[in-house]
């Protein structure tokens, strides 16, 4: 049985490292919370290589004393706690003691610090241990330079993801820290480029434009609540601004930024049914609340805390978000997504046939002019005048035995044609069709019979095929169309450009930014061209000219639309941004002439699905003969 010994001071000091420094983002964290803690106003933040190679914080707090700086670097060593009553009234972000212990364990530390009118120092540690002290100019403040981050535990570094998350996890600490502290102002910066840069006025909704960018804050709205144990203020975004993830949603408890899923159930309970499935808003919500109802001591990252009088919190929270909204201008329901769904044919089809809907004593208007009738339903009405029904006759029928009427599947022929189509090659050389339709197309066109064009009525289109009655919906045929045509020119790689006289420049939060950055090339196969512009800004000198007008609006819809919904997926995107497009250049009906109309009907037949446009509502409704029978009472 192996010994039992006490570890060394440095081998306990890597351990509890490892609970408390997971990635760059930690030391971010730890180090900006304590900056906080001191009081600071101003809090400047620099990283190299993702964090890994480097990281400075420097603040103008209250500064470490000369005679304290190595007990700043002792584990278990705090000013924010004195004994076991103080643990559960904590009023600071940081209170352990392990942050700078723990972050010199593993990298190379340097401090340079200064009280109010006292002369500066600077000290090194390096893997937990002390390297040398000095005197040092330095104004009030603390200045942290952490570099060569897992220099000595390597295989840390296998568990770190790729650059581009690491910094979108330091930006991501560093957004929800500046929203919870609108009167520090923070600056941000990757490599001597600026990301992040807040003013520190106070105003929550000026920090909201630093983080998320102006387009968003100016569809922010205030709100606020309390009660006698909470105090409830923030902005929230309006129903149509919605995110595809809860990651928009900061929940920032006494300035600490905490996840709590009960919480935010209460913020969607609040939306109600003012928000689509999988729709998520932007909230910033502060709460204020006596220490004594938390306990922040149960996660190691502090972002996981206990709540006394969790559900009075989340009532308040869902009166004040729904209150607010109802103060706003009304919004649509997210129901309404629901009343589109396709229903069947019958429910297409729903006619009134009781006894009274034709009143055959009602005296008939005057006939000036018999209108021309189509050649379908003069056929029809030829052959039942030369046919008369025997209104007598039984419609029952056996299906097995022969009959005239085609509308039976086994008729006298049935052998012959049998016979017929046995005879016939595979494949025929002779053209018989003249129009061009892809492969892939092929079943689907074929399913839809060659239409004539009838005449319109409103917004439809009527048509005929074999004694069958079609109704079109121009809008949705034109809409499908429209998406043809566009999908067809973004994915062939030939999109033409239209120069803008004024040039656009789009502001975005940094977040998004980064994204967006990571997939210019991907939005470039658009034909959208983004170049960067100042801080977290992109400027748009031409446009494809699939976009017909409104074309910032258009733009930012879709690069919205391909960093929350699509995942990045550019195929997903061509299809969506296709669908937009389509929807918005077709608003309404238009007055077509026959021969526009039965030009959408032929070029119905060569799209990919002709029964729908994009967004999957029905574009026709096929009436057989025996339906239209029915509608009249024919054969009773």
């Amino acid at each position: 049985m192996a010994k039992i010994h006490e570890l060394s001071e440095n081998l306990t000091n890597q351990i509890a490292a490892g609970e408390v420094i997971e990635r760059p983002a930690s030391v971010v964290k730890e180090l900006v919370e304590n900056s906080l803690d001191a009081g600071a106003t101003r809090i400047r933040v620099d990283f190299i290589d993702a964090g890994l190679k480097q990281i400075v914080v420097q603040d103008n707090g209250t500064g470490i004393a000369r005679d304290q700086v190595d007990l700043a670097f002792t584990r278990h060593a705090t000013s924010k706690i004195s004994n076991e009553h103080d643990l559960f009234k904590v009023s600071t972000l940081g209170f352990r003691g392990e942050a700078l212990a723990s972050i010199s364990a593993v990298s190379h530390v340097e401090i340079v610090t200064a009280t109010e009118n006292a002369i500066g120092i600077k000290a090194d540690f390096s893997g937990g241990s002390k390297k040398g002290q000095e005197d040092a100019a330095s104004q009030k403040g603390t200045k942290i330079t952490v570099r060569d981050l897992f220099f000595n535990t390597p295989a840390r570094l296998k568990y770190l993801r790729s650059p581009r998350t690491e910094i979108m996890k330091i930006v991501d600490i560093i957004n929800r820290l500046s929203l919870g502290y609108p009167h520090v102002s923070f600056t941000l910066s990757n490599t001597g480029k600026v990301l992040l840069r807040t003013t520190g006025n106070g105003n929550l909704k000026q920090t909201v434009a630093n983080v998320y960018g102006r387009h968003i804050a100016e569809k922010m709205e205030s709100f606020e609540a309390k009660d006698s144990d909470f105090k409830i203020t923030g902005l929230m975004s309006k129903p149509e601004l919605t995110r595809s993830t809860r990651n928009f949603i900061s929940i920032l408890l006494n300035g600490r930024y905490i996840k709590n899923f009960q919480l935010n159930n209460a913020i969607m309970d609040g939306y109600a049914s003012k928000l689509a499935a999988r729709h998520y808003p932007i909230v910033v919500i502060a709460i204020h609340v006596d220490p004594l109802l938390v306990d922040v001591n149960v996660h190691p990252t502090k972002q996981e805390v206990r709540l006394s009088k969790e559900k009075e919190l989340s009532r308040l929270i869902t009166g004040a978000i729904s209150d607010a909204l109802l103060d706003k201008t009304e919004q649509s329901s997210g129901f309404a997504n629901l009343e589109n769904k396709r229903e069947t044919l019958v429910d297409q089809l729903e006619f009134n046939l009781n006894q009274d809907v034709v009143n055959t004593t009602r005296k008939m208007p005057e006939v000036h002019e018999e209108a021309e009738k189509p050649e379908f339903l003069v056929k029809q009405e030829a052959k039942n005048s030369e046919e008369p029904k025997d209104e007598t006759e039984h419609n029952y029928v056996d299906i097995n035995i022969p009959r005239e009427d085609d509308q039976y599947i086994i008729t006298k022929t049935w052998d012959k044609n049998v016979a017929l189509q046995q005879k016939l090659m595979p494949f025929s050389n002779k053209k018989v069709d003249q129009e061009v339709i892809s492969t892939g197309d092929e079943t689907l066109a074929n399913n839809l019979p060659r239409l004539a064009y009838v005449g319109k009525i409103d917004t439809y289109l009527l048509a005929e095929n074999d004694g069958d009655l079609y109704l079109i919906d121009q809008v949705a045929a034109r809409r499908r169309l429209q998406f043809e045509q566009i999908y067809q020119t973004i994915t062939s790689k030939k999109i033409v450009q239209q120069g803008l006289l004024t040039p656009i420049v789009l502001e975005f939060g940094n977040l998004d930014f980064l994204q967006i950055k990571d997939k210019i090339y991907q939005i470039k196969q658009l034909g959208i061209y983004l170049d960067e512009f100042g801080q977290n800004s992109f400027i748009v000198r031409s446009y494809p000219t699939w976009i017909h007008d409104h074309v910032e609006e258009s733009i930012r819809e879709i690069l919205d639309n391909y960093l929350n919904l699509d995942k990045g997926k550019t195929q997903n995107l061509f299809k969506r941004v296709a669908a937009l497009e389509a929807k918005r250049s077709v608003k309404g009906k238009i007055n077509l002439s026959a021969a526009e109309g039965t030009q959408i009907i032929t070029d119905l037949r060569k799209t990919s699905d002709p029964y729908h446009d994009a967004d999957g509502r029905l574009i026709l409704v096929r009436i057989n003969q025996n339906e239209l029978r029915k509608m009249f009472k024919k054969g009773e």
